[in-house]
C-alpha cells in the first residue's frame, strides 16, 4: 500500500508540474505587451505585499525548516522587498531600453518566457520573494519549485506575490509554486516545453540537474569564502566584528558569508584576541573533530540536521559549554582539503582560522580555500594597502569586497555590487554568470540597427587581402 501511495504522490507531482508550466505559459502570453509603467506598478504592489508579510514568512520559514534566526529572516525578506525592489524599479526591462542616435541603433527588451525557479531550504521565502520580483520586473512568468522541507512557507510567499500581482492587473497564473515538489517533479518542470529558462539556487545536485535540463540556466555555486586580514588593517577588532556579524547572521545560512579567516602573522595574535573578545569560542582539536563529525557525513557532505543551528547549539551537541554571548565557533587549522573537513563550506556559524607569514603565503592560502569548493564566489579583504588589493584581486572570485562584511558587501548592501539574492560564480565553478543576478539577466535584447556605412564599401576598402 505504501508503494502505491508513493507512486500516486509522484504522479500527482508530475501532473502538477506540467499543469503549472502550461498555466504559466498562458499567463505569460496574456502579460506580453505590458509596458514599463504597467510592469512597474505590479512590481511595486508585489514589493509592498511582501514587506507587509515579512514577519509572517520569516516565522513560517524557521518553523518549517528549523534553520536560521527569525529576526534575521525578517531582514532577508525585507532586503528583497525594500532594498532590492528599490534598486530594480528604475531599470528599463521591456520595450525600448536605450537609443544610440549617433549609430542609429535602438535596444529593445523582450522577456524570456516562463522561468522555473529552484528554491533552497536555507533561504526559502526570501529567495521566492527575490525571484518573483525579478521575474515579473523582466516581464516573465515564474513557477517556483521549493525544497520539500520548505513547501508551506514557499507556497505562502508565492501566494502573497501572486495575489498582489493579480490585484495590480497581472494575469492569473503569472506567479505560482509547486505544492508537491519532488526531485522528479522539479526535473519535469525544468524540462517542460513551456519553460524557457531555469533560475537555480540550491545544492550541487540540484544545480547539476538544472544544467542537465536542456534549458538555458542561471545557477549559482558554492561559497567557501576566505577573508584575508592584512597587517595594514585599520582596526583589527572592527574587522573581526564584521566577520562575526556576517557569519552568525541567520546562523550562517548564507553562502556569501565568511568561512575562513586568513591572518597575516604580524596581526595574528591581535586578530585571535579580537575574535575571542567579540563572541568567538575557539575549540580544542578533539572538539573540532567532534564538530566536523556532526556537520559532515562520511562523504564530506553537510548533514541537513546540522545546518542553520546556532553556535551555542552546535557546541552543546559536541558536549561543550558555550557562554551566553557565543556567536561563532572557531577552529584553528593548518590545512585545506578533505583531510581538514572544517575547511569546507559550512552553512552554520563556524569559522576556520589560518596564520600566514606574509602576502604571498596569504594569497596561496586563499587560493587553496577558493579551490576547495568556493571558486568564483567571494573573497573578503581587510587592509589599507592598494598593493595588497591588486595582488589578491588575481584570485578566482566574482566578488572581492574590501573592509566590509562579505555577506552585506557581496549581496550589494554595503558595497555597490548589484543588490541581489542570487550571486553568480562564473565559469570557475561551472556557472554561466559571474554577476549578481538582476532582472536584466532575464531579458533578451533586440538591436534595431540602421545602416551607418554603405555595405558596398566592404568591397572597395583595402582589407589587406
Amino acid at each position: 500500500m505504501g508503494v502505491a501511495l508513493d507512486l500516486d504522490s509522484d504522479l500527482a507531482g508530475l501532473a502538477e508540474a506540467r499543469n503549472q508550466a502550461r498555466l504559466a505559459r498562458t499567463a505569460f502570453q496574456a502579460f506580453a505587451g505590458a509596458d514599463q509603467e504597467k510592469v512597474d506598478s505590479i512590481v511595486r504592489a508585489m514589493a509592498d505585499a511582501g514587506t507587509a508579510a515579512a514577519k509572517e514568512l520569516a516565522r513560517m520559514a524557521v518553523d518549517e525548516t528549523g534553520f536560521g534566526v527569525y529576526e534575521d529572516k525578517i531582514l532577508k525578506n525585507l532586503y528583497n522587498t525594500k532594498f532590492v525592489a528599490a534598486s530594480v524599479l528604475p531599470m528599463r526591462t521591456v520595450g525600448v531600453l536605450w537609443v544610440d542616435e549617433v549609430n542609429r541603433m535602438t535596444a529593445v527588451g523582450s522577456p524570456m518566457g516562463v522561468i522555473a525557479a529552484i528554491i533552497p531550504v536555507t533561504n526559502p521565502t526570501s529567495t521566492v520573494l527575490f525571484k518573483c520580483l525579478a521575474a515579473v520586473k523582466s516581464g516573465n512568468a515564474i513557477v517556483c519549485a521549493p525544497h520539500p522541507r520548505a513547501v508551506r512557507c514557499c507556497v505562502r510567499a508565492a501566494e502573497i506575490m501572486a495575489e498582489a500581482a493579480v490585484k495590480a492587473g497581472a494575469p492569473k497564473g503569472l506567479i505560482s509554486c509547486l505544492e508537491l515538489p519532488t526531485i522528479q517533479s522539479t526535473g519535469e518542470l525544468m524540462r517542460h516545453p513551456d519553460v524557457s529558462v531555469v533560475l537555480a539556487t540550491g545544492g550541487p545536485g540540484m544545480v547539476r540537474a538544472a544544467y542537465s535540463s536542456g534549458k538555458p540556466t542561471l545557477a549559482v555555486g558554492a561559497g567557501n569564502v576566505p577573508v584575508y586580514i592584512h597587517r595594514s588593517v585599520k582596526d583589527v577588532k572592527e574587522a573581526a566584528l564584521m566577520a562575526i556579524t556576517s557569519k552568525s547572521f541567520d546562523n550562517g545560512t548564507a553562502c556569501v558569508a565568511e568561512q575562513s579567516i586568513v591572518l597575516d602573522e604580524p596581526i595574528a595574535e591581535a586578530g585571535i584576541a579580537a575574535f575571542a573578545s567579540q563572541g568567538t569560542l575557539f575549540l580544542s582539536d578533539p572538539d573540532q573533530k567532534r564538530l566536523s563529525d556532526i556537520i559532515f557525513n562520511e562523504k564530506g557532505e553537510l548533514r541537513p540536521e546540522a545546518v542553520g543551528l546556532s553556535a551555542r547549539e552546535l557546541a552543546r551537541r559536541i558536549g561543550v559549554s558555550a557562554p551566553s554571548d557565543c556567536k561563532v565557533l572557531g577552529a584553528h587549522l593548518t590545512e585545506v582539503g578533505p583531510q581538514a573537513p572544517l575547511s569546507r563550506e559550512i552553512l552554520g556559524p563556524v569559522l576556520s582560522f589560518y596564520r600566514t607569514a606574509d602576502l604571498p603565503a596569504g594569497f596561496e592560502r586563499c587560493r587553496q580555500i577558493l579551490a576547495f569548493g568556493g571558486e568564483g564566489h567571494t573573497l573578503g579583504l581587510h587592509c589599507e594597502d592598494d598593493e595588497v588589493i591588486a595582488t589578491m584581486s588575481a584570485l578566482r572570485a566574482g566578488r572581492i569586497v574590501i573592509n566590509t562584511p562579505t555577506l552585506f558587501g557581496g549581496m550589494g548592501y554595503s558595497c555597490a555590487t548589484d543588490p541581489s539574492f542570487m550571486l553568480g560564480t562564473g565559469t570557475w565553478s561551472g556557472s554561466i554568470v559571474s554577476d549578481n543576478v538582476t532582472p536584466l539577466h532575464l531579458i533578451n535584447i533586440k538591436r534595431i540597427a540602421h545602416e551607418v556605412r554603405p555595405w558596398r564599401s566592404l568591397y572597395q576598402a583595402n582589407m589587406g587581402l
